[in-house]
């Protein structure tokens, strides 16, 4: 990860994407936000709270993996959080919406 610091999430996100190349990384992160979302809205719906203590299992779960085993790079939500978490569900609307491809290109 850069030394650069971030001071706001429209500085941020451009790096963010930079550390989100490979295709099977995109996928897995989409797939982990898709899924962290569904389970949110079970718990609304349901009030059960395990669909609640599965949201952050679910979204990291799938993003760690391809951040260690397919991007090998450290997440950024170690050192940024809060833009970290934003920009992860910023890039879910993109890849939704197709401002963005999952192969890494715009």
């Amino acid at each position: 990860m850069t030394d650069q610091k971030y001071n706001t999430l429209r500085e941020f996100y451009p790096f963010y994407l930079t550390e989100h190349l490979k295709k099977t990384t995109r996928i897995l992160h989409f797939t982990g936000t898709g899924l962290l979302l569904i389970s949110f809205l079970l718990f609304l719906s349901t009030m059960n709270w395990w669909f609640f203590a599965a949201v952050p299992f679910i979204g990291y779960g799938f993003a760690w993996v391809g951040h260690f085993f397919f991007e090998k790079n450290k997440p950024a939500t170690f050192k940024y959080p809060g833009y970290s978490l934003a920009s992860d569900f910023i890039m879910f609307w993109e890849l939704l919406t197709r401002q963005i491809s999952f192969d890494g290109t715009k």
